[in-house]
Order: structure tokens, then C-alpha cells, then sequence
């Protein structure tokens, strides 16, 4: 196993711990952690638990069910960010402590990194093409 399979498997695997664990957390009778009434705290209506359950849900079988379509796990990926996002906004807006703002910006970059690592194999890598022959010139992308 390589040290980018290695990056991605942990980034994945990280990202849908989390989604998972929300997912179910938000549906418990006695949610584990700050997530008791956390949806009447950020002032969000009780059925958008469930639509976010649901995603999260489908958003975690994409990207783990490896014979699941290149641009059904991109959806997948951006869904989760607009969601951690969205979760940062939401705990400003009500003024809470920077801690819960900041924490779903750091699965963000978790986030972000998965995304990068699972695209590592089928992105091609810039081209460097001198002009003439100073590398401190160099188009990338770009052939002459």
C-alpha cells in the first residue's frame, strides 16, 4: 500500500466516522456529547434531522461502495462540505464558542485531503514546458 493509498484510506475513513456518528447521534433519545437539542439550539426545523441523516447516509455509501460511480462520490464529497459549512455557519450565527465554529472546518480539510488523495490516480499532472530552456519561465499546462 502506498503513502497515498494510505492518506486517503485514513481521510476517508475519518470523514465517514464522523458522518456516521452524527448521523446517528442526531436520532438518539439521549444524543452522546453537545448534540442533545442541538438542532433547536441552531434554530433548524426537527425534519431537517432527518434529511441530513438520510444524505449522510447515502453520502457515506458512495464514497466507501467502491463500484459507485467517479461523479456520484464528487456529489458525495461536495454535499459533505456544503454540510460542514453550513454546520460552522450555523453555530456563528447563534454565537457559539469558537470551538464549535472551528470544528467543522478541521473536518473540512480532512474532507478536502480525501478528495485530493481519491483523485490522485486519475488527475494528470501539470506538464512543465520551458520557454526556451529557462525553467524559471515554465508554462504549466500549456504546450508550445
Amino acid at each position: 500500500m502506498t503513502k497515498d493509498n494510505i492518506i486517503y484510506t485514513v481521510t476517508t475513513g475519518i470523514v465517514c466516522s464522523v458522518m456516521v456518528f452524527s448521523a446517528i447521534n442526531f436520532n438518539l433519545a439521549n444524543p452522546v456529547g453537545p448534540m442533545k437539542g442541538a438542532f433547536a439550539h441552531l434554530r433548524l426545523p426537527d425534519y431537517f434531522r432527518i434529511e441530513l441523516t438520510v444524505a449522510k447516509a447515502l453520502g457515506v455509501l458512495a464514497l466507501l461502495v467502491p463500484v459507485v460511480p467517479r461523479k456520484v462520490k464528487e456529489f458525495a464529497y461536495f454535499g459533505f462540505a456544503i454540510t460542514l459549512v453550513s454546520a460552522s455557519i450555523a453555530h456563528f450565527s447563534v454565537g457559539d464558542s469558537l470551538l464549535f465554529v472551528v470544528d467543522p472546518l478541521l473536518f473540512l480539510g480532512v474532507l478536502i485531503a480525501s478528495y485530493v488523495y481519491s483523485n490522485r490516480d486519475t488527475l494528470p499532472l501539470p506538464e512543465i514546458v520551458t520557454h526556451r530552456g529557462n525553467p524559471m519561465t515554465a508554462n504549466y499546462g500549456e504546450k508550445r
